[in-house]
């Protein structure tokens, strides 16, 4: 006589029709030990045995198993009159036990008077309302796609268990109520319960399973431990800033470009710096403003243009600071000055916008046309002891780079995606433009609060210059006030790491995404985000898109996933873009 029989729809579901017959398998093949259902083999087990003290976080090693399975726990309340009854029972028994074996002479047994004192701690707790008697149930559905596969899980799963003293057995001859029983019906057809009380049955909540699921925000992707979404908003920190470290072709870009898509649908605006052109396919799509900075350029920024005075603001602070602001621009330009030439250069640009009547007594010098650098390099050519930094500057007004950032602004930003491109630059000029960008964006935000990300892709070109790693730090510390998130995405570890900004700018980011890194960054990564020798060698071996995502004091391992559509915009894949370019042939 075979020991499989087929169970049709209608013997487990009587009534038929409507939405259970829908949804559930046409047929299902049961064993003894397993139920076939379509392709997939499961089988069911349940936990008899605990042992004397359940610590917390036992559940962990279970729940977090990187395998397909259902758990359900099923807690029935047991009336407290008639538990104590039965504990009174249990301890004349066990009480008499011990004097019967003290008249014959034995050994004394410590193991029943510690349940004699467990039963009377337990009966004094219950009296006095501190505690309360649990029937539980505990079963866990594993599944696979053949039978030695479920063999494996089982075996992974009784390790598991038995080193922590808690023992299961498999529902023999009971797997389609074992399997009814872990389906999100509620209902505890099996009915193998042991009795715990509330200290023990407390340590099963809450779940312990690495969980960044909450009802607002957007999807990062999907925690790798349990298959749960990673959704979260990163607006809902102390701060919205987000650090992005990985290798080259780790994902990073990916990843990013995958946040801005779907910041976009739930109104965030996003501000980009793009150093390879990687964002103007998805710029293009979502019909967002793409600015090509370059020495070729017709788009161009005059760094020298007064900004926006925030409300509430004194407009004279503004102003020294935006005197500040350019002085750092201009050590970038210049490379190292002394003390005296910053102190030169300091007042050679309070002298060129007063040239131009733009000074903070005048309470229209909001209104007034802004100089040129070129206006700036005559005044400093005319100062003693401007000359050299005058002759420093002139490829920069009338030499090579004449282009760059000599002229007057004309680009328009009222957009929801603006994209700086800053490809075409030669090196040299990278740091000048990014800076300027910077500095034009923040006077941006500034002015009008909003939801902004600020995306800045390869900031490690930043961080190389004390001047823009510190613009960069004081964008990551003040823009909480102004609604704006900083992302900073780099390749660069050590680079980014060796500026004294590096590590503050990570510390004032609540949010961190660790993709695939190279054995010669792990170290580094590892001693800066404090990671466990697990944790690093999942850095190491990572595929494309997987990693650590932290938000806050949580952290999990992710898998950045796209869909269809997702993946067409923003990919960068040379085999796929030479694809769709062929089919378009």
């Amino acid at each position: 006589m075979s020991d499989t029989t087929h169970t049709s729809n209608n013997q487990i579901d009587e009534q038929g029709g409507g939405v259970k017959n829908i949804i559930a398998p046409a047929a299902l093949e049961v064993g003894q030990n397993y139920v076939k259902i379509g392709d997939k083999y499961s089988k069911t087990f349940f936990i008899f045995s605990y042992p004397r003290y359940l610590s917390s976080s036992w559940f962990s090693p279970i729940i977090n198993l990187s395998k397909l399975f259902d758990i359900s726990i099923f807690i029935h309340p047991v009336d407290t009159a008639l538990a104590l009854r039965n504990l009174r029972k249990k301890a004349a028994q066990v009480e008499a036990e011990v004097i019967d074996r003290q008249d014959k002479g034995f050994v004394r047994d410590p193991m029943l008077e510690t349940a004699f004192n467990d039963i009377e701690s337990l009966r004094d707790n219950l009296q006095q309302a501190q505690e309360r008697l649990f029937d539980v149930g505990v079963y866990i559905t594993v599944y696979g796609d053949s039978i030695e596969k479920i063999n494996e899980l089982e075996e992974m799963i009784i390790n598991l268990f038995e080193s922590k003293l808690i023992y299961v057995k498999p529902a023999l001859f009971q797997q389609v109520d074992g399997f009814i029983s872990t389906l999100p019906l509620g209902q505890d057809k099996l009915g193998i319960h042991t009795p715990l009380n509330s200290g023990p049955v407390s340590s099963f909540f809450p779940f312990v399973s690495m969980d960044l699921t909450s009802e607002s925000g957007i999807l990062y992707g999907i925690n790798l431990h349990n298959n749960s979404l990673v959704i979260f908003d990163r607006f809902s920190l102390e701060n919205a800033n987000q650090v992005v470290f990985a290798k080259s072709g780790g994902g990073k870009s990916y990843a990013t470009k995958l946040e801005i898509l779907r910041s976009l649908m739930i109104g965030t605006d996003v501000l980009v710096i793009d150093p390879e052109n990687e964002y103007k396919n998805l710029s293009d799509t979502v019909g967002g403003t793409y600015f090509k900075i370059s020495l070729t350029s017709d788009q161009h920024i005059n760094p020298f243009d007064i900004p926006m005075v925030p409300k509430g603001e004194d407009p004279a602070d503004v102003f020294k600071s935006h005197i500040l602001t350019l002085t750092g621009l201009l050590k970038i330009m210049l490379g190292e000055i002394s003390v005296e030439e910053e102190s030169l250069l300091d007042r050679a640009l309070t002298e060129t916008y007063a040239s131009y009547d733009i000074t903070p007594d005048n309470p229209n010098f909001l209104k007034m046309e802004p100089p040129l650098l070129s206006d700036f390099e005559t005044v400093l050519r005319n100062m003693e002891g401007g000359r050299s930094l005058a002759e420093r500057l002139y490829k920069f007004t009338q030499g090579s780079y004449a282009g760059f950032v000599n002229q007057k602004t004309n680009i328009d930003v009222n957009n929801r995606l603006i994209v700086f491109s800053i490809r075409d630059l030669e090196d040299e000029l990278r740091p000048i433009a990014m800076y300027v960008i910077l500095n034009f964006i923040w006077n941006l935000v500034r002015s009008q609060l909003k939801r902004r990300i600020l995306v800045i892709d390869e900031a490690w070109v930043m961080m190389k210059y004390p001047e823009g790693a510190a613009f960069l730090y004081g964008l990551a510390k003040r823009g909480r006030k102004y609604y704006l998130g900083l992302s900073t995405i780099t390749q660069e570890v050590d680079d980014f790491m060796n500026s004294p900004y590096g590590k503050p700018i990570i510390t004032n980011s609540s949010l961190q995404l660790l993709l695939k890194q190279s054995p010669a960054t792990i170290d580094t990564v590892a001693k800066t985000f404090n990671l466990t020798e697990a944790e690093k060698n999942l850095l190491l071996e990572a595929g494309v898109g997987q990693g650590l995502f932290f938000a806050g004091l949580k952290h999990v391992a992710m898998q950045v996933v796209a869909s269809y559509f997702e993946d067409k915009i923003i990919t960068t894949k040379p085999q796929q873009l030479l694809g769709e370019e062929e089919g378009l042939v």
